[in-house]
């Protein structure tokens, strides 16, 4: 179970979209955003130095499991739904939140988040994640 410290959340009046800051490929594209989620209030922290600063509270081996966003209330949303969260705060990409919040393509779009979030490392030379040794020993049984 994990925990954040409420005050991180109160700071942040969009909210704070924590991130995988050992990846390139998640690296790269929310810093790519970042000038669009700044201007509607909301700051990026990857999760390796929340972790460390203590302003998330997360068992090590789920730190990395999903992309988070705080809310200035303090719920914790993870996952497709930190997408579906942060789309419908941007008047442009809000077809995009009507669309996957509706129940059959909600479970597509977290069909998809969940394979790309296990595959992201195919993505990324830069992003270390557990599975590369699965994919090397998969490699060498063929």
């Amino acid at each position: 179970m994990s925990s954040l410290n409420h005050q991180s959340a109160v700071a942040q009046p969009g909210g704070l979209i924590l991130y995988d800051g050992a990846c390139g490929f998640c690296t790269r594209w929310v810093h790519f955003w970042e000038p669009v989620l700044e201007t509607r209030g909301f700051v990026l922290k990857d999760l390796q130095t929340a972790a460390a600063d203590g302003s998330l509270e997360i068992p090590s081996e789920n730190l990395l499991d999903d992309i988070l966003v705080l809310t200035r209330s303090g719920k914790l949303i993870s996952g497709a739904d930190a997408y579906l969260y942060v789309t419908r705060k941007i008047w442009w990409a809000w077809p995009f939140y009507a669309i996957f919040h509706l129940p059959g393509f909600n479970r597509v779009l977290w069909r998809g988040y969940r394979w790309f979030n296990r595959n992201r490392y195919r993505f990324s030379k830069h992003c270390p994640l557990p599975q590369r040794a699965n994919a090397d020993s998969e490699k060498h049984s063929h």
